[in-house]
C-alpha cells in the first residue's frame, strides 16, 4: 500500500513537474475519504534549490528521507552533460530503493537521472520524445519508447513530457489505491481520470478541457452509454461528422481509435465495479457493454494481465 512519497529537487528543477507530484502526492484530501500520503521533498543538499524558472525552493530534507520511501519521485531537470555526473550519493539512494522493492517514478527528463542510475538498463521506457534519441544513445542498454507517455517495467515508472507526469501519477494511485482514489484525485485536479500509457504523445489535445470542443461533446456522451452497444456511424451521427472525418479527428483528439479508446474506458469502469461491488462478472460485463464474461476477460486480460477475477483477489488482498 502506498503511504510514503518522497520527490527529489536537484538545480535546475522544472516547477511543472514538480508540482505535479506535490499536487498529486502532498495535499490532504480527507475530507473526501482519500489517504493521506507522508509526503516530502527531499534534496541531496538541503537548503536552497534554484529551479529551471528563475527562482528558488526551500528544501528541507536530505538523502535520509528516502530511505523510508514507497515511491521516490524525480522531477524533469536541465539536461546534464555526460562529463557533469549527478551526485553519487543521490544515484545511490534511488538504486538502494528500488532493491528494497519500492518505486521510482520519473517525469520528462528525470528518465535521464535513473539512467545515470544504472535503471533503466534492460527495462523499457520514456521520456519526451525530444529527448528520446538522445535518451537512447546514452543509455543503449535501455529500450526507450518514444512514442507512450508512460510505462512501468519492474518497480521503474517513466513518464514523458509534461501532462504525461500527471498521468504517470494517477496511474500509480490507481494500481496502489484503487480507481475511486485516481478518479478522485483526478476530478479534483479538473483532469481525465485515466490515459492509457500506450497512448500516442502525438495528439493534438492532450487533456481536453470539458465542453471545449465537439469531440469532447462525444467523449461525453460515449461515456454515459459505455454499457450499450454503440456503433462508430452512432458515434460520427452525434458529432456531426462523417465517419472518416469523425475517425480522422478522434484519431488526432485522442491519439486512439473510436473502438480501442471505447475498450479501454469499458474496462477501466469495469476495473471500479470490480473493486468497489460484489457484482457478478457476468453482470460487470454486462453493464459495462462487454455482452459476456467471456468478452470481458479477453479484454480485461489484455489490458490488465489478470483476469477479472484474479484482479479482484489480488486488489482486495492488498486492500
Amino acid at each position: 500500500m502506498l503511504q510514503n512519497v518522497v520527490t527529489v529537487a536537484v538545480p535546475g528543477v522544472h516547477p511543472f513537474e514538480l508540482g505535479v507530484a506535490c499536487e498529486v502526492f502532498g495535499i490532504d484530501r480527507s475530507d473526501h475519504g482519500l489517504p493521506v500520503y507522508d509526503f516530502a521533498v527531499a534534496s541531496a543538499e538541503p537548503g536552497s534549490v534554484a529551479t529551471a524558472s528563475g527562482f528558488s525552493i526551500l528544501v528541507e530534507h536530505g538523502l535520509e528521507r528516502i530511505a523510508a520511501a514507497d515511491l521516490v519521485v524525480v522531477p524533469a531537470s536541465g539536461l546534464r552533460a555526460d562529463d557533469d555526473p549527478e551526485s553519487e550519493g543521490l544515484l545511490q539512494a534511488l538504486r538502494d530503493a528500488v532493491d528494497r522493492g519500492a518505486r521510482v517514478l520519473s517525469m520528462c527528463s528525470g528518465a535521464f537521472m535513473l539512467g545515470e542510475a544504472g535503471l533503466l538498463d534492460g527495462r523499457r521506457c520514456t521520456t519526451h520524445w525530444m529527448y528520446a534519441e538522445r535518451l537512447a544513445r546514452r543509455h543503449p542498454a535501455a529500450e526507450v519508447l518514444p512514442d507512450v507517455l508512460y510505462i512501468e517495467d519492474r518497480g521503474v515508472v517513466t513518464g514523458a513530457g509534461t501532462a504525461a507526469g500527471i498521468d504517470a501519477c494517477l496511474h500509480i494511485v490507481r494500481q496502489e489505491n484503487g480507481s475511486r482514489v485516481a478518479n478522485t484525485i483526478a476530478r479534483r485536479m479538473v483532469v481525465p481520470p485515466h490515459r492509457e500509457g500506450g497512448q500516442a504523445q502525438y495528439v493534438a489535445r492532450p487533456l481536453a478541457a470539458p465542453d471545449c470542443s465537439q469531440m469532447q461533446a462525444t467523449l461525453d456522451w460515449l461515456q454515459d452509454n459505455l454499457g450499450n452497444d454503440v456503433t462508430i456511424e452512432q458515434m460520427a451521427a452525434y458529432a456531426h461528422m462523417s465517419q472518416r472525418t469523425f475517425a480522422r479527428k478522434f484519431q488526432q483528439e485522442t491519439g486512439t481509435t473510436p473502438y480501442e479508446w471505447l475498450v479501454a474506458q469499458r474496462v477501466l469502469a469495469a476495473q471500479e465495479l470490480l473493486e468497489e461491488t460484489e457484482m457478478t462478472v457476468d453482470s460487470v460485463a454486462a453493464h459495462t457493454g462487454f455482452g459476456s464474461a467471456a468478452t470481458l476477460r479477453h479484454h480485461f486480460l489484455k489490458r490488465r494481465g489478470a483476469t477479472p477475477q484474479a484482479y479482484r483477489r489480488l486488489f482486495r488482498g492488498a486492500a
